[in-house]
């Protein structure tokens, strides 16, 4: 089904190097926010700095793609030490095109991490590579995202590793 990760996790700090070479995965798209991040936060998640030493130790490639816009992707990227696609246009596929370029890998060994099923999960089957939905660090408070969110519950995994 288009909205059925191919797993979930509570959060991305439980997704550790060895689930990902469980999975064949050497490279990982991420989304910023509510997955590294709350939203507009520039300050990571506690623990993601670590998080992310853990995966380059391990040769994970790693680059974060967005739908937001440069002036919010490209300081939190910066500050992880991490390149990026800003204006992504998620789910559709031209920024993970543009990320599995980038980081010279293949579909195949490439996984997508987010917290939304209509954007980071449709996106990553549409473009045809893993995904990982990870709970929301906390919940939007705007209307489109309420709204959205309501539409996601009943396709939501029942459970969360």
């Amino acid at each position: 089904m288009l909205f059925t990760p191919t797993r979930a996790y509570k959060t991305i700090l439980s997704v550790t190097p060895s689930v990902l070479e469980e999975m064949g995965v050497r490279a990982v798209i991420l989304d910023i926010d509510n997955t590294c991040t709350t939203h507009d936060n520039p300050v990571p998640l506690d623990g993601l700095f670590e998080w992310l030493d853990s995966m380059r130790d391990a040769g994970i490639k790693m680059m974060i793609v967005s739908n937001n816009h440069p002036p919010r992707v490209q300081p939190f990227a910066e500050l992880l030490s991490l390149d990026f696609v800003s204006d992504g246009a998620k789910p559709l596929p031209k920024g993970y095109r543009e990320a599995i370029r980038k980081m010279g890998v293949r579909k195949d060994e490439t996984v997508t991490i987010g917290d939304q099923l209509f954007t980071d999960i449709l996106g990553a089957k549409l473009f045809g590579i893993k995904s990982i939905l990870v709970i929301p660090i906390e919940p939007e408070k705007t209307l489109f995202f309420k709204i959205k969110r309501a539409l996601e519950r009943p396709l939501l995994p029942k459970t969360y590793l």
